[in-house]
């Protein structure tokens, strides 16, 4: 097994890595505006900037590596 792969892109102005384990929360860019938006488990499914209710998870980095027979 190898290590995870870490990304060195970050998020523009706030300097976090995107789609990285936020405390608290999971990233998630709005579908109508972009906006990226941290949502909490008790949080409704709206973006904050706009109000729209589609929301897209952010693909994580993370490289995973399977075996196969």
């Amino acid at each position: 097994m190898s290590t995870p792969y870490t990304s060195s892109k970050f998020n523009s102005g706030s300097g976090t890595p995107i789609g990285s384990a936020t405390i608290g929360g999971v990233a998630y860019r709005c579908g109508d505006c972009g906006q990226l938006n941290i949502i909490k488990g008790s949080d409704p499914v709206r973006c904050r900037h706009c109000g729209f209710r589609i929301l897209y998870k952010i693909r994580t980095k993370r490289l995973t590596q399977y075996e196969a027979r």
